[in-house]
């Protein structure tokens, strides 16, 4: 089916039409639909459009069609089944970051939003997949709610225009209070544990101390099991460092993350890092079991409802509302390119106050994207901190750029470290280089400095560049 999805992508305009069409028609028809009785067409309804919209689009049937904004493209052919994409692990040329041999399915949307003239759609974040309506009608869901507005609490929560934006005004600590000053923030990156040893994470994290503004703290990071995000932040927060809790939708439902996002901000923890996460396939556990129930940006707009609203999901109120400073992750270096921009708007859109970006080897790339971020104001919905880290030689930075999705590593930066007579100490002077350009780009708030498990080296790389002054 997937020669369909490509011709439905290359075609999105002419689809989108007879798309548009087919839904007047039974809107037309809804009051003959609704006499008779909906139910009693319901099997029918869902026959009709699997057959025709599986051969058409390769529909998976989600019962929440979104091919009207997303290129006609069904993005639940997305291996993460993620609904608003494209992840930010996409290979080079657009291919899928779990099956490298299959073209993105949101650079395929993408390409399909662009043919119908619709870009802006990328900026309004799409409601998440629910699992009790797999497999039944969409269609029948439009003759509906027609009938009842309210029938779907979603529709309500995920609204399509007038989204507030924008820091939130009331600061949720030490790392909000700082980018609201307008002070040049640095924050480094700390994976937590294979152990039970809290001390580990307190030893691991004194070279920081003093030097950043808060800690971020992986989830699960490249699929592998760790001390869990919540755990360390709880560490970290009890010795005097704010941390980021970085959070994953792949391992857990959106019962799950809601609740743990309660317990984070009962326990101290209101920096939270909110992502989609790693393919279960990149990590050493391979038979383990997905679930990205929602994404990074469902979770977004989920979390700024608890914060904002006062409620969950599902609409039931809570009796204290969490206190929460919302984060997301941002690549500005990843294919589709032109799409980054507005995907980060989305982003923003649905709570994002705060963005860490990718690794950043390409000033040129990083100073081109934030011209446009400024050409669309977001940098004074946000802020954005440009991730950096040290690259220890030049096979390892060949090994990152064909082996990690969405890292991107200019030829001209391996070529340097190659003639390099002291490969690790050219990489650690390739980054203090960099922090110190990045310092001085328009709209950036600040930097997140990460390599794995080398807290001294970020600690003399940070000491030695200009950021801190």
């Amino acid at each position: 089916m997937k020669i369909f999805r490509h011709i439905a992508a290359r075609y999105s305009g002419f689809y989108l039409y007879f798309y548009k069409v087919t839904e007047h028609i039974f809107l037309f028809l809804r009051p003959v639909f609704m006499w008779i009785g909906l139910s009693r067409f319901e099997w029918s309804l869902s026959f009709v459009e699997w057959a025709s919209k599986g051969i058409l689009f390769d529909c998976r049937m989600c019962g929440q069609c979104l091919l009207s904004s997303t290129g006609m493209v069904c993005p639940m052919n997305c291996p993460k089944e993620i609904r608003n994409g494209p992840c930010g692990g996409v290979r080079e040329g657009g291919f899928c970051e779990i099956d490298s041999r299959m073209k993105c399915v949101w650079v395929e949307a993408w390409a399909g939003v662009k043919k119908t003239g619709e870009e802006e759609t990328f900026t309004i974040p799409l409601r998440p997949a629910e699992a009790n309506q797999q497999g039944s009608s969409a269609w029948a869901k439009v003759i509906e709610k027609n009938k009842d507005e309210d029938e779907l609490f979603r529709v309500k929560i995920f609204p399509p225009t007038s989204l507030e934006v924008g820091p939130h005004l009331r600061p949720s600590g030490i790392l909000e209070q700082r980018l609201q000053a307008g002070k040049f923030v640095v924050t480094a990156e700390l994976s937590p544990p294979d152990s039970a040893d809290p001390d580990e994470i307190t030893q691991r994290v004194a070279p920081l101390k003093g030097l950043v503004t808060a800690v971020n703290v992986p989830d699960g990071a490249g699929a592998n099991c760790h001390m869990s995000s919540l755990a360390s932040s709880v560490i970290l927060h009890n010795a005097g460092v704010v941390p980021v809790m970085q959070y994953a939708c792949r391992d857990r439902n959106r019962i799950a993350l809601q609740g743990d996002i309660l317990g984070a901000a009962a326990l101290g923890v209101t920096n939270l890092l909110c992502i989609t996460g790693d393919s279960i396939q990149a990590g050493d556990q391979k038979g383990a079991k997905p679930v990205f129930d929602l994404d990074s940006i469902s979770l977004l707009r989920v979390a700024k409802m608890m914060r904002d609203d006062g409620i969950f999901l599902s609409g039931r109120q809570l009796r204290k509302k969490p206190d929460l400073f919302l984060g997301a992750a941002l690549n500005p270096f990843a294919s589709p390119l032109d799409a980054r921009v507005l995907r980060m708007e989305r982003k923003i859109n649905a709570g994002a106050q705060f963005f860490q970006t990718q690794f950043c080897f390409d000033i040129p790339a990083l100073q081109r994207f934030m011209a446009e971020v400024r050409a669309r104001e977001l940098d004074k919905k946000c802020y954005i901190l440009v991730g950096v880290g040290p690259l220890v030689s030049a096979k390892a930075a060949k090994f990152i750029k064909s082996s990690i999705p969405g890292v991107v590593i200019p030829e001209h930066i391996i070529e340097r470290m190659e003639r390099a007579g002291d490969e690790r100490q050219e990489g650690k002077k390739i980054c203090i280089e960099t922090l110190n350009q990045i310092r001085e780009i328009e709209g950036v708030s600040g930097v997140h400095i990460m390599s794995y498990r080398k807290e001294r080296l970020l600690a003399e790389i940070i000491s030695q560049s200009y950021i801190l002054g």
